[in-house]
């Protein structure tokens, strides 16, 4: 095992990788309660998505260990499950069978081009703003998101939105949340999310806001409300529509950026890449097109890497050893069922919030001084929360691009995909405006 995964040329042992995956299996562990109370919204089983989530979750970590060798855990992703859940199956009304069936053609779509090598071609076509943008945007909707659910922010017939009732328990209850995961965050504490969020849950049943769990051990829930079920929508005419098509393609699209930003900010935080290359990178790639595979079948959103990788990297992790130690977490896992009871709105929201602030972090990268750049990553990362769809920011976003750089003089630096994007993304637009 040593031998296999280099601990001698890497400087690095047992204890230190142990560590190490512990670290960012604690670090990244909310997604276990958040990724099933998000999409239960959709109407899914919320223990089978619990069983999902762990368990693609694991099979995500041991491919990108065993296969990649890189201690890159992976995980559905947030922003991706909320595309699911608002949009897809709220915002088109389409069944959550759907959903996950364009969760399945999207991985295996990738999977493909990732063994032909187009994939990279494909996230180098993008432009660097856009794709800042688009993490960005994704932040912004899944805070707003956020603070809709813990009642901080409603509804409002004459402004639009309003501020919530802050003497509402369960709305101060969030904000409790929240300060817990600020002050965690800001003095570095591993694992600040995951941490609030049960301190978050204690206090809600300290004050009674919380419904005690009858345990904390159990069987894993049943899977079968949700296993395979994505099979029934390929034979339905109605599956076939265009709108379907863009969500397969905003299911694309978000995890090509997504992986491909995570994979290659903590493989530089742990000094994998060498001349701007990274070595085994179409190995890494395949890592998550399997796993979201197999975790659509078992009833979960795309699979993707997570930036709170790093933690572990910080915490000595240098071989993909420390991604099977956090697989084998996230299977253990499965037998603490009983306190997805104590995950409600209050407790999901503030990480919501304070994980969108984290993904808006790049946008001081992108040249706002040059307005043909400007406004395009502008609109990509506005129209999200504004219209309440992932999918209208990228269109809107990559249709503008080709646009504001071609009447700047600048046509010629737009790679000729965006080109094609943006026609595909027009009929996008034409299709399902309102």
């Amino acid at each position: 095992m040593k031998n296999y995964f280099q601990f001698n040329e890497l400087g690095t042992s047992y204890r230190q990788e142990t560590i190490g995956g512990i670290t960012t299996f604690l670090a990244m562990a909310y997604i276990l309660a958040v990724n099933p109370a998000i999409l239960s919204q959709s109407g899914m089983d919320q223990g089978a998505v619990f069983v999902a989530t762990a368990v693609s979750s694991a099979i995500g970590c041991f491919i990108m260990g065993l296969f990649a060798k890189y201690p890159l855990a992976l995980a559905p992703g947030l922003g991706l499950n909320a595309f699911f859940t608002f949009e897809v199956v709220l915002g088109h009304g389409f069944p959550w069978e759907y959903a996950l069936a364009a969760v399945f053609i999207s991985s295996l779509f990738f999977f493909i081009l990732t063994l032909t090598g187009l994939r990279e071609k494909l996230i180098n076509a993008i432009p660097m703003e856009l794709k800042l943008a688009v993490g960005a945007g994704i932040g912004l909707f899944i805070a707003f998101i956020g603070f809709k659910l813990s009642g901080i922010v409603v509804d409002d017939p004459d402004s639009l939105l309003s501020i919530g009732d802050l003497t509402d328990p369960q709305v101060l209850l969030a904000i409790f949340g929240i300060f817990t995961i600020v002050v965690l965050m800001v003095l570095n504490v591993k694992g600040a999310v995951f941490i609030g969020m049960v301190l978050t849950a204690i206090v809600g049943m300290i004050f009674g806001l919380i419904q005690t769990p009858d345990g904390i051990l159990s069987t894993p829930p049943s899977v079968e409300p949700t296993f395979g079920k994505l099979f029934s929508a390929f034979s339905d005419p109605e599956f076939y529509t265009i709108p379907m098509l863009t969500s397969i393609l905003t299911f694309l699209f978000v995890d090509f950026f997504d992986n491909a930003g995570t994979l290659m900010a903590v493989a530089n935080q742990a000094g994998f890449v060498k001349d701007n290359k990274l070595p085994r990178a179409g190995r890494a790639l395949i890592s998550d097109s399997i796993a979201s595979v197999i975790g659509s079948i078992f009833g979960t959103s795309t699979v993707t890497s997570y930036i709170e990788s790093s933690s572990g990297v910080a915490a000595g992790a240098r071989t993909g050893f420390a991604s099977l130690v956090t697989g084998i977490l996230f299977l253990l896992a499965l037998f603490f069922s009983p306190v997805l009871n104590i995950v409600t709105s209050a407790v999901t929201a503030p990480a919501l919030i304070v994980v969108g602030v984290l993904m808006v972090g790049s946008l001081g990268e992108i040249e706002w001084n040059k307005f043909e750049i400007a406004v395009p990553s502008f609109l990509t990362m506005v129209m999200m929360p504004f219209t309440g769809s992932i999918a209208t920011g990228i269109a809107v976003g990559f249709l503008f691009y080709p646009i504001t750089m071609l009447l700047k003089g600048r046509a010629k630096e737009v790679h000729w995909i965006m080109y094609v994007f943006a026609v595909i993304f027009l009929l996008f637009l034409a299709t399902t405006g309102h």
